[in-house]
């Protein structure tokens, strides 16, 4: 197998490779992290907000078993 075939089987993985360690030395990771934290967070609330009666009904389920 020479260079060329190489790359082009594992082109793909080299550059996911490639963009993680400059991901990694540029600490992007954290702020990666926390939009994705803050996404979910919002997705959440709007969640809660939109069945209230629903959630409500589940926590006390939960509670209730515990």
């Amino acid at each position: 197998m020479n260079l060329k075939d190489f790359w082009n089987s594992y082109k793909g993985a080299i550059i996911g490779i490639m963009i993680a360690i400059l991901i990694l030395i540029t600490r992007l990771h954290d702020l990666i992290l926390a939009i994705i934290v803050l996404v979910l967070g919002a997705l959440l609330g709007n969640y809660v907000q939109q069945n209230k009666e629903e959630v409500k009904a589940k926590l006390k389920k939960w509670i209730d078993k515990m």
